[in-house]
């Protein structure tokens, strides 16, 4: 059994202009110990994924129309929401993006850390802020003892980033979530933080889903990769595979925009146009607009995730041309 499951899960928004149809149909999963890497430009439904899976979706205007998410066995959408509190922080947790918008600017750093045991497992004031103290430690924040009692904005943004990452380790869960943890972070900083996540990873097994747009990051930790388009997972495959030869022509698109060492002065490609209004996602294909290999059927039929191989698959009607191509 997996330590995740996600079927077919579906989340529309409701706003005055229609209905925004931000996750269409993701299938996904992850194993206890794993990193599973999910791709994709901004506005393909990333995040809004992590907050359906965390039950953190802004409900209106988001709402859950379909779908299962089984964590541990059990579908939690089905939950009542006072036994999905319990399980969000004690079980899986999440890193959120701009660490100095998630802490709040009026309380100390250790107050927040602390407030995890004192809530979730009835500590004394004394041994959370002790615990909050051994957490910064444990991230390799200097002088945690000293800085405890520091606010959000006395810290820097690698340092804040580590403290986020100490709040979501708090109580040890099975699942972190992190969105885009290395934005805004110079690239030692970025690298560092990785590091940082790998290796506590290693040291509780959990599984770890990691948003990102960063491919270069991906190369580095990840296990497998999910490709997002559109609200819709249109490549999956193990990291090595998929960087070796993209069975979509998006996930092509992406590895061909990265810029390359060996190749100095030149123009980087790019994918043309734009991702579709979420309102009005095309017909057939939602990505063959942009797509340089277009035909009639993809502006007609949607395409299924077609099985690749064992552990591949990829939401293209000509995924044996591109596997070929390369």
């Amino acid at each position: 059994m997996s330590l995740l499951e996600v079927r077919d899960l579906h989340v529309e928004f409701h706003t005055r202009d229609g209905v925004a149809k931000a996750v269409n149909g993701v299938d996904c999963g992850v194993e206890a110990g794993e990193t599973l890497a999910v791709l994709g430009e901004s506005g393909s439904g990333k995040s809004v994924t992590a907050q359906a899976i965390m039950g953190i979706l802004d409900t209106p205007p988001g709402r859950i129309t379909g779908g299962e998410i089984v964590f541990q066995g059990r579908d939690l959408l089905t939950l009542p929401g006072q036994e999905r509190r319990r399980i969000r922080g004690a079980k899986m947790a999440m890193i959120f993006q701009d660490a100095l918008s998630a802490l709040n600017p009026v309380l100390s750093v250790g107050y927040q850390l602390a407030e995890m045991f004192r809530v979730h497992q009835g500590a004394s004031r004394k041994e959370a802020r002790a615990k909050a103290v051994e957490l910064m430690e444990r991230v390799r924040i200097p002088a945690a003892r000293q800085r405890v009692g520091d606010y959000p904005h006395q810290f820097s943004g690698g340092m804040r980033q580590r403290i986020m990452i100490a709040m979501a380790l708090a109580l040890e869960p099975d699942l972190i979530i992190a969105d885009e943890p290395t934005t805004a972070l110079d690239v030692t900083v970025q690298a560092q933080v990785m590091e940082l996540l790998a290796d506590l990873q290693r040291e509780f097994n959990m599984g770890l889903i990691l948003i990102t747009h960063d491919l270069g990051v991906v190369a580095d930790v990840a296990d497998r990769i999910a490709v997002m388009y559109a609200g819709r997972i249109v490549e999956t495959a193990p990291v090595k595979e998929l960087y070796k030869a993209p069975a979509h022509p998006y996930t092509k698109g992406l590895l061909d925009s990265i810029p390359r060492l060996d190749q100095k002065g030149g123009q980087l490609d790019v994918i043309r146009g734009m991702p579709p209004n979420l309102q009005q996602i095309p017909p057939g294909c939602a990505y063959n607009p942009r797509c340089p290999m277009a035909r009639a059927v993809c502006r007609r039929d949607e395409p299924p995730l077609y099985e690749v191989s064992a552990l591949r698959a990829s939401a293209c009607h000509f995924w044996e041309e591109m596997c070929d191509a390369r």
